[in-house]
């Protein structure tokens, strides 16, 4: 599936893989917790059998008080004592149902959240793997719609469907031998009232699973609505977009709510159906129960047994109707989780592990081993980078090229500009460069090595890129330098203060352990900026890119940082990427891109001399300074 097919929030999609097909996939995960299953099963017995005995402990309480024929345990027994043996065993078979079914219960439950968690935390691995290009076309909403209510249906599949489904199945097989053995002729009676109710139940369940799989996709809307409302209310409410967003939100919520109504029907439907036939069972158990007992082929205890089995054999059926509910929603989770993970990752390190870490991802898709945690570097100690690109095209669709056939080589040490008018391709050279997406055609080189050679661990701790928007975490200060890196104390304050940052965090309330909120939102954009500039510094990199990453400082600020940018220069390859050209003027060398081609480089006054695109941007924006 391709990331485009998620976004087909309305479109009818067919059943891709069997109901056993899916559960396979789940069985690994299952069986991670083999021997709490076990027992699990196990108690299914003795809770099984109790519940198939009581029936006939009541029913020969009613025979031994009208003095008619009474199983072999009872015989010889006077009434008083055969009711004090009856009440005692009904009494210890309730109590073993009882003690048995909280036990299975919690331990099912416990394993239903074992893999919960397990499926959740492969899930987010695979995400957070997945190339750049999978989350441009799909919402951040549908995300996290499949990793919080997808997964957790996945864990009722198992902690209160699969296992019921067998505890019923057994309660089912044991009641059916227990009434044949009482008394055929009722027994088959209520077992062929059995078959037609299962295929009416089917057929509802798979009605009740296209519905709720169309529920999940406009959930899977909704969220992505309310997520890009949130995360955008500053620009909804300064264009007045309250209403208009509520309307949209409104209509999605209704359709949510339609759908939902669909599978509140199909389930409801079950459940009034086995009501029905219930009571039919019970009806007809009287009527030919009856008609044995007038001609003396049965007593009335043997009859009271099978009313009161007419009623347990349909609570399985009853029960199993909830339990296919549970499974056919968790079914419907697990579609639409295995095409995330199905999904391929797309930058993938030159060698990979033999096998995938999680299995529901099919075989032949695989995964990168886990980056080692980098020793920390000594702040002034660098490697040049040279980088070159040959004949580089790339494309984010494959029929539109936003670059075409670069060839340029930027030498170990040199600082070097990008520029351009908007959409001329300065920051896609970036994300190929850091390797977000792969070239189409071509190749980059550092320092003569493709970097698809390269171990993206390897590539991206030899490069660092400052943006113009600093993403800030929430945490404290501290590890949004370190970023979960094992950097000591004193490496983040000697970052800080080559970057001329210390004394603005200093300032704050506690220093390098003041906490800041989701997004840096107790940060202004200038501060959130300059502790990018502190994330460099710390990891010392041999190519820094600055993408715009003054954009967002005040005059101030911008000086302050200057001085720092000269440190951080010293001895690195640099890519800058700027759009105020008086910023640039002292790079060794400006690359001039248009439309995906470069078409002028050299320094800031061979470009001037030549009088083309350069310095018209150049002149342009001295007119309007």
């Amino acid at each position: 599936m391709t990331p485009a097919t998620l976004e087909d929030e309305h479109q009818p999609r067919p059943q891709r893989q069997t109901d056993w097909r899916l559960l396979k996939m789940l069985l690994p995960y299952a069986l991670r917790y083999r021997r709490t299953l076990a027992i699990a099963l196990l108690l299914l017995i003795p809770v099984s059998v109790g519940e198939a005995v009581q029936p006939i402990l009541v029913g020969q309480t009613i025979s031994l008080i009208r003095n008619e024929p009474v199983m072999w345990f009872l015989q010889g027994m006077g009434l008083q004592m055969g009711l004090n043996l009856l009440a005692l065993l009904l009494f210890i078979t309730i109590a073993i149902r009882l003690s048995f079914n909280g036990v299975q219960g919690f331990l099912v439950q416990k394993v239903g959240q074992r893999i919960t968690a397990d499926i959740r935390d492969d899930l987010f691995a695979h995400v957070t793997s997945l190339a750049v290009r999978f989350f441009d076309n799909t919402p951040v909403g549908r995300l996290i719609t499949r990793l919080t209510s997808d997964v957790d249906a996945l864990g009722d599949v198992f902690s209160t469907g699969a296992i019921g489904i067998v505890g019923n199945l057994f309660s089912l097989v044991v009641i059916a031998v227990t009434m044949f053995v009482l008394q055929w002729q009722l027994a088959l009676m209520l077992l062929a009232m059995l078959g037609p109710i299962t295929v009416l139940v089917i057929y509802f369940q798979r009605k009740f699973r296209q519905a709720n799989y169309r529920a999940r996709e406009e959930l899977s809307a909704l969220n992505a609505t309310l997520q890009e409302n949130i995360v955008g209310v500053s620009v909804v409410q300064l264009f007045r977009r309250e209403r208009f967003n509520a309307q949209l939100f409104n209509k999605i919520n209704r359709r949510y709510v339609q759908e939902v109504d669909r599978t509140i029907y199909f389930d409801s439907s079950v459940s009034a159906t086995l009501e029905w036939i219930s009571l039919m069972a019970i009806a007809a158990v009287l009527w030919l129960g009856g008609t044995l007992v007038l001609r003396d082929a049965l007593n009335f205890g043997i009859l009271a047994s099978f009313i009161l089995y007419a009623q347990r054999l349909f609570d399985p059926l009853r029960q199993f109707a909830e339990q296919f509910t549970a499974i056919q929603a968790g079914f419907t989770a697990l579609e639409r989780i295995s095409d995330v993970l199905n999904e391929p990752i797309e930058i993938l390190d030159p060698v990979m592990l033999a096998s995938p870490t999680h299995p529901l991802v099919d075989p032949e898709l695989e995964r990168e081993p886990e980056a080692e945690s980098p020793s920390e570097p000594p702040l002034d100690a660098t490697s040049p980078a040279e980088i070159c690109f040959d004949n580089v095209s790339f494309g984010y669709k494959s029929d539109e090229m936003v670059l075409r056939n670069l060839n340029f080589t930027i030498r170990p040490g040199e600082k070097v500009a990008l520029v351009g008018p908007t959409g001329a391709g300065k920051s896609s050279i970036i994300r190929i460069l850091c390797r977000l997406y792969d070239v189409t055609a071509g190749r980059i080189l550092l320092d003569g090595v493709d970097i698809r050679d390269l171990p993206q661990a390897e590539l991206r701790r030899r490069m660092t890129v400052i943006l113009q928007d600093g993403f800030i975490f929430a945490g404290n200060v501290a590890s949004n330098i370190t970023l979960g890196e094992d950097y000591s104390p004193e490496a983040v304050r000697r970052a800080a203060e080559s970057t001329n940052v210390a004394t603005f965090i200093e300032a704050l309330p506690q220093g390098y352990d003041t906490e800041l909120r989701q997004r840096g939102t107790n940060l202004s954009g200038g501060q959130k900026q300059l502790l990018a500039f502190a994330r460099a510094a710390i990891r010392n990199p041999d190519i820094l890119v600055l993408d715009e990453a003054t954009a967002n400082l005040d005059v101030g600020t911008e000086a302050l940082i200057q001085s720092a940018l000269e440190t951080l220069l010293r001895d690195r390859t640099a890519i800058i990427i700027a759009h105020r050209l008086s910023t640039i003027r002292s790079v060794d060398r400006i690359l001039v891109l248009k439309r995906g081609e470069l078409i002028e480089q050299g320094s800031h006054e061979e470009l001037l001399r030549q009088n083309g695109l350069y310095a018209s941007l150049y002149r342009l924006q001295m007119l309007e300074a």
